[in-house]
């Protein structure tokens, strides 16, 4: 088990190494990125650390001009809506990110047996913040330019997914044990648009990354009817959020592949006997599954008690032995 975004902003000691780094230049070196990461590590009995950066931490390496604003989220300075836009996606080189490379070198070195799991952002939900400018409800302006320009959208996500690719790789090429996959915002689509317009991308990101041997997982929030197509773009996981019970999850993702989730973030505020209800629950359902890394329906939310997540760690690890 592991949780989403525990190297992060529910930690007193996290909120106080980060007191005056903005986000993206925390993301950048190493020795803060060793910090974050393993915070989560120290103070719970997680079995694997998720490296600590950002999804457009590789867009920024790049050269795009965009910033995380606080309270709001990625912001773009000129967005990505025109052919000559996409000619600024150029491809990531190591040496873009020489940080990576370095900080997961120490973190694997300090970890030992632990995995380290590395991340990118998907290329649907890179392309959502290109596009828009910052984050979206609707995705509007990333749906019509899927919609209405479907060579553009194709030249957009090929560029995406190269970079996602060299990102993840070079991750793994560092150290890192398994990657996760984060497209976000891909449950604003369509079954249909999500076969047409995304799959393909994302099963070539989890095709290139075979070679490297290391554990898969994808994830997406409100991917309820998509978890079978999630099941076929190549993961070894699928990650679930908490919208859909475990069980019926597996059944529609399909066989020979694990399943990664889902207690509902906000359940960590009730008292203790629902969180521990709640969660065997959850480890239950799991069973139907190949396989089940407990999590977190998604990320740890800002204000959730660190004693909580210790002790929820515990009741798993308890209750999986038993």
């Amino acid at each position: 088990m592991w949780f989403m975004r525990q190297a992060g902003r529910s930690l007193p000691e996290y909120r106080r190494v980060r007191a005056d780094v903005p986000m993206l230049e925390a993301c950048a070196r190493p020795d803060m990125i060793v910090e974050i990461t393993m915070q989560p590590v120290r103070r719970y009995a997680v079995d694997a650390a998720i490296y600590f950066s950002d999804i457009v931490v590789p867009l920024k390496a790049i050269g795009i001009d965009l910033d995380i604003k606080p309270g709001v989220g990625p912001v773009v300075a000129d967005p990505v809506r025109e052919a000559g836009d996409i000619k600024r996606l150029r491809t990531l080189e190591p040496e873009d990110v020489p940080f990576v490379t370095e900080a997961v070198g120490a973190l694997t070195a300090e970890l030992g047996q632990r995995p380290l799991i590395g991340f990118a952002g998907g290329p649907f939900t890179l392309a959502s913040y290109l596009v828009e400018g910052g984050p979206s409800k609707n995705h509007e302006r990333t749906k019509a330019l899927m919609y209405g320009q479907p060579e553009l959208w194709a030249e957009l996500m090929e560029r995406l997914s190269a970079i996602t690719l060299q990102f993840l790789r070079t991750q793994v090429l560092a150290g890192a044990s398994a990657v996760q996959l984060f497209d976000s915002w891909i449950g604003a689509l369509s079954a249909d648009d999500y076969r047409e317009s995304v799959l393909p991308y994302a099963s070539w990101i989890f095709e290139h990354l075979a070679d490297v041997g290391v554990p898969r997982i994808h994830f997406g929030v409100g991917t309820g009817e998509l978890l079978g197509l999630l099941g076929e773009a190549g993961a070894d996981v699928v990650g679930v959020d908490w919208r859909v019970p475990l069980d019926a999850a597996a059944s529609r993702i399909g066989p020979g592949i694990a399943v990664q989730g889902n207690l509902d973030p906000a359940t960590l505020f009730a008292p203790w006997d629902v969180v521990a209800q709640r969660a065997g629950r959850v480890l239950s359902q799991g069973t139907a599954a190949e396989g089940h890394i407990f999590n977190l329906g998604h990320g740890v939310l800002p204000e959730t008690s660190p004693d909580v997540l210790a002790r929820l760690t515990d009741f798993v690890h308890e209750h999986s032995v038993r």
